[in-house]
């Protein structure tokens, strides 16, 4: 099978050791790109031809590598990057709080370091299964649907077919994983231009030069690359919809042409002096506090009130009363080929209906999978339950763990014994204890672990009083 054909997966791991040893397993099977950071991974992303449509994720990235932040923090770029991407972690941070915690931002799956290479080949071809399940059962546009019967979903429905047919643009607001791209679509379909063309944009997706040349389109020449003119998806979408993803990343230089092709349609390709004119009509997402955004000067005030004419507030799954119970049975309805079905008792059932899905519809969706797949035919407790969603307990315990809180940090400077040496001296202490520990005292090893040469470990185990201790 030519590369091109393969799954596309992004495989991003700071360990050059263990991304070249994944990258000869998985070659066969995947087209792989390899990043070595969360800052890689998002430069090599705006520049890919094909999507990846999964991505093999380490928690302890550059500029972090002892803590799961900046792990955490790509898991939704990622998912801000294409809404459909089946994201794995595979990372040795696998406490129960980070397992949990990576479900809750959208990862599918956690897979604990070290791992069996059969086992991580199992897993990341259940997903490949799931993601051509998707494909196959994915309702023709004219079926398109949102699942619930809540106040909130109602109200929600409503103000789709009231601003369906409205000439203006809309802003649809609301957290990561509600169905914003849904309603997009929605609109669309209950409009007079459903017969007209609809097109995507990830605004979050590409680098401004990049964004530019597909919103607006260029000619031949116009920069590097350009070896043909391209028309832009402002064009493209013409008497159609275009929907704008991750509004809140568009760059400030290119708001003001935004604003202008809002305003009267105008906008000139890259390259160009010819002014033409767009038809389409723009729907823009975020999730985002735009009114903040423009408050600290990242987003135009003008852009702001024209894109917010007509706004949605997308309802999170905490307002959606019994929907989550709804949606407990759709998905394993979507899934019924492909993941094997559970039941949750009683008790369970009472637990889910009043868990908060912080990660809402995307959270409950991964959910459905992970304890089809767990406990297939079975009937699920509040024990197994327990294990799989995030309690305000677990948050916190997050929190504690991972994230320096600021007024934390403060309190610990103002104490009267406080001393910085003092302090980061005792955490080298512990990770070096800890390392020792694993390796039995095998210096290599620890050396390997810590990713220090033995001669500076040598040193660093003289100044903490550490050679030739039991530690």
């Amino acid at each position: 099978m030519s590369q091109n054909m393969l799954p596309k997966l992004l495989l991003v791991d700071d360990d050059e050791i263990i991304a070249e040893t994944l990258g000869m397993l998985l070659q066969n099977d995947y087209d792989i790109t390899i990043a070595e950071s969360r800052e890689d991974a998002r430069r090599k992303l705006a520049t890919m031809q094909r999507k990846p449509q999964l991505a093999l994720v380490d928690l302890g990235l550059p500029p972090e590598t002892h803590t799961p932040n900046e792990g955490f923090a790509l898991i939704p770029e990622l998912l801000a990057h294409d809404s459909k991407m089946k994201i794995l972690v595979l990372s040795g941070q696998d406490e129960r709080a980070n397992v949990q915690h990576a479900i809750t931002l959208g990862a599918i799956d956690f897979v604990p370091k070290p791992c069996d290479a059969e086992l991580l080949k199992t897993r990341l071809s259940h997903q490949v299964m799931l993601l051509e399940s998707e494909t196959s059962e994915s309702k023709p546009s004219s079926e398109v649907e949102l699942i619930g019967n809540s106040i909130a979903m109602d109200g929600l429905l409503a103000q789709i077919q009231q601003f369906a047919s409205a000439p203006f643009p809309v802003l649809v607001e609301g957290e990561s994983g509600t169905g914003k791209e849904l309603v997009a679509k929605l609109l669309h379909e209950k409009s007079d231009r459903k017969e007209k063309p609809y097109f995507i944009i990830n605004c979050a997706a590409f680098t401004k030069e990049l964004l530019e040349a597909q919103l607006f389109g260029h000619t031949k020449g116009a920069f590097t690359g350009a070896n043909k003119e391209h028309s832009g998806f402002f064009e493209e979408a013409a008497g159609g919809t275009l929907f704008m993803d991750e509004i809140g990343e568009l760059p400030l230089e290119l708001q003001a042409k935004l604003l202008r092709v809002l305003e009267n349609g105008e906008f000139y390709r890259l390259g160009e002096t010819k002014t033409r004119v767009s038809t389409a009509r723009v729907v823009a997402a975020t999730n985002k506090n735009m009114k903040e955004e423009v408050r600290n000067g990242h987003f135009r005030q003008d852009l702001y009130h024209r894109l917010s004419i007509l706004t949605i507030k997308m309802p999170s799954l905490a307002e959606r009363e019994n929907d989550p119970l709804l949606l407990l049975e759709h998905f394993k309805g979507v899934y019924a080929g492909t993941v094997p079905p559970f039941s949750l008792d009683e008790h369970a059932q009472d637990m889910w209906s009043k868990y908060s899905f912080p990660g809402n519809v995307r959270e409950l969706r991964n959910l459905v999978i992970r304890l089809g797949t767990k406990y297939p035919g079975q009937t699920v407790g509040t024990a197994q339950l327990a294990v799989e969603i995030e309690t305000d307990e677990i948050a916190n315990e997050v929190k504690a763990l991972n994230v320096a809180d600021n007024d934390s940090v403060l309190k610990q400077m103002q104490a009267a014994d406080f001393d910085l040496e003092a302090y980061l001296l005792d955490v080298e202490r512990q990770y070096v204890s800890v390392a020792m520990e694993q390796s039995k005292g095998n210096l290599s090893q620890t050396a390997k672990m810590l990713k220090l040469n033995r001669t500076t470990l040598y040193s660093r185990l003289d100044k903490l009083g550490l050679r030739d201790k039991d530690v």
